[in-house]
């Protein structure tokens, strides 16, 4: 008979009891985790049967494969690599690419020269990535991010909003680290242009040149 897992018990003794056969313990880590697998999957594939087929599919593939798991990076940030690719691959089937080669969508590096200028800024007191993590301005951010091109959403997701590092995204995505900092600069920018139309400071506003203007 296995010993009761207490509620306050860490990730990391979780996977070191599920590793040693208590199915308990990875039951505890599902439900400690899905809802965020979950959102990461809805807001990369915007339907929720994708979101919930990505879900279901990254803890069984964690399951299966948790023996490899060693510990480099949380638990956490396993799985949401592992849901990151199994997302990307609906996506790339979507589109009618190769689902299974991770690089069937790589392009030549993307470029600083190609990152567009705002063209209507004004200051603010913080940036896109800090807000984030305030829950009154989440439908803003939301709505801004669905506006944005795939490919840097997808870095902003993995990077400012789950809190990957650059070189676990970078892992996640196939990328190179320097076409991840690329493309997270042009979603910030962009984002930050899309939001301060709403919440930068009118007093600040710069408008880019009217088209009539010399």
């Amino acid at each position: 008979m296995t010993n009761p897992i207490p509620p306050e018990t860490t990730d990391a003794e979780l996977v070191r009891r599920a590793q040693a056969g208590e199915l308990d313990a990875f039951e505890r880590l599902t439900s400690r985790h899905e809802a965020r697998v979950y959102s990461l999957a809805m807001r990369m594939l915007r339907q929720e049967q994708d979101a919930e087929d990505v879900t279901q599919q990254t803890f069984l593939s964690a399951l299966e494969n948790l023996a490899g798991f060693r510990g480099e990076a949380s638990f956490l940030t396993w799985l949401l690599r592992i849901a990151s690719h199994a997302a990307l691959k609906i996506i790339r089937k979507r589109k009618g690419l190769d689902t299974v080669s991770l690089e069937a969508e790589t392009e030549a590096p993307d470029q600083f020269g190609t990152i567009p200028h705002p063209e209507y800024i004004a200051d603010w007191r913080q940036s896109p990535e800090q807000l984030v993590q305030q829950h009154e301005l989440q439908h803003l951010l939301e709505e801004a991010l669905s506006r944005l091109d795939e490919k840097p959403r997808l870095v902003f997701l993995l990077r400012d909003v789950e809190g990957l590092s650059i070189r676990e995204t970078a892992e996640a995505l196939n990328l190179s680290e320097a076409n991840v900092k690329v493309r997270l600069l042009r979603a910030r920018l962009q984002l930050r242009e899309q939001l301060t139309r709403t919440l930068g400071d009118p007093a600040t506003r710069l408008a880019g040149p009217h088209p009539h203007e010399t």
